[in-house]
């Protein structure tokens, strides 16, 4: 009898524990894809900043490329392409300044 109780109570805590682990799981996925998209529009936003700049001044330091390529790394993983990988083939064209 104890045994019909536990192996019912378990047929049916089971799914419903099974089923809130889901939920969470997708639900931290929503919320990973929402941060992972508002990361990639502020490196854009930061990517198209540097373009504009370094293209006007017709150079770019070496930190500044540096920076740059490493966002556009970043941009790329998280899926984002386009005009930017346009926009880094204009920036590593452009002369490094050299100090002084």
């Amino acid at each position: 009898m104890l045994e019909e109780v536990l192996i019912t109570t378990y047929n049916i805590v089971l799914p419903m524990i099974l089923g809130y682990i889901v939920w969470l799981l997708k639900n931290q996925r929503k919320e990973r894809n929402a941060n992972d998209r508002g990361t990639m529009l502020l490196l854009r936003v930061q990517l198209i900043e540097y373009h504009d700049k370094y293209m006007k001044l017709g150079e770019i330091p070496s930190y500044a490329y540096q920076n740059f390529i490493e966002m556009y790394d970043t941009y790329h993983q998280l899926g984002g392409n386009g005009m930017i990988t346009k926009m880094k083939e204009e920036i590593e064209d452009l002369n490094l300044k050299k100090k002084g």
